[in-house]
């Protein structure tokens, strides 16, 4: 539950914030703070951080993936649309994960996936299709683009067999994830604008990187590292709930018709690929 309003609530932090600083620097900032705090919790924790040799380039092409691209993508989502929205079409990874899956890992796309698929494709052109009447969205791109980098990563460490703990793992993921958004910031707009910000902006990221990253990844980790799999996937599947009920409410968001209909096509999507005893999920959907 702790993790799931980490998580969810994230997003409206992210929104707030998203006010006043660039995508670039909130995610410089917050991938900081968070990669900052799952160092100092797995040495406190006593966690290895040594990683394999050989490996180094595996997380570092998923810290590429899995943070610097879903970390900058969803903020500009956010920023070109609404969160809600943002948040419905991002939580379309499982399934991208799953078809991925099955075309790199050679894994079975049986009857149950198959359906998920469908599903999770009907409820995106239920979503998207009213917003095509004024041209294509930029943020549906965006959170299509987040979604999928998220996927790619997680099929990537797969594929690369990557050994090292999963608490560990994530730390050098954020770490190489924090150097990537930093080289993109100054390379995009400079130098990262942090100051001087208003109080409420400040709560936001402070929020972003102590609880959106560093505490949500922590306990993500531990619930991955301590319970069964199908325990993980019912917190994580509490995130889009969270995020989409708390964006509606804090930031008066309305949701239409399409979007209510296709967040509940992706969402049970989501759910039959996730809730299966039979697998073990190592992914981070944040």
């Amino acid at each position: 539950m702790l993790l799931a309003f980490a998580w969810g609530l994230n997003w409206v932090a992210a929104a707030i914030a998203l006010h006043e600083v660039s995508p670039w620097s909130l995610r410089v900032a917050g991938s900081g703070i968070g990669a900052a705090i799952l160092f100092a919790a797995a040495f406190v924790t006593g966690h290895d951080l040594k990683v394999p040799r050989g490996q180094y380039v595996h997380i570092m092409v998923a810290g590429l993936l899995n943070v610097t691209g879903f970390q900058v993508f969803s903020g500009f989502a956010q920023l070109s649309g609404a969160t809600t929205r943002a948040i419905i079409i991002t939580y379309s990874m499982p399934i991208w994960t799953t078809v991925l899956s099955r075309l790199f890992l050679g894994e079975r796309l049986d009857a149950i996936r198959a359906a998920a698929f469908g599903l999770c494709i009907v409820g995106l052109a239920i979503l998207v299709w009213p917003l095509f009447a004024g041209g294509f969205p930029s943020f549906v791109f965006y959170s299509l683009a987040c979604a999928l980098s998220w996927a790619v990563a997680t099929v990537y460490i797969k594929w690369a067999k990557v050994t090292v703990e999963p608490l560990a793992n994530a730390a050098w993921q954020l770490l190489f994830g924090f150097v990537f958004i930093t080289a993109g910031s100054f390379l995009y707009e400079g130098y990262p604008h942090l100051w001087p910000l208003r109080n409420e902006t400040i709560e936001a990221i402070l929020f972003v990187g102590l609880i959106g990253v560093g505490l949500a990844h922590f306990l993500w980790w531990s619930i991955v590292w301590r319970m069964p799999a199908i325990t993980a996937s019912i917190g994580s599947l509490l995130v889009p709930v969270i995020g989409v009920s708390a964006s509606a409410f804090m930031l008066g968001e309305h949701l239409t018709v399409p979007d209510i209909i296709g967040f509940a096509m992706i969402f049970a999507a989501a759910a039959s690929v996730l809730l299966r005893p039979d697998v073990q999920h190592a992914e981070m959907p944040e």
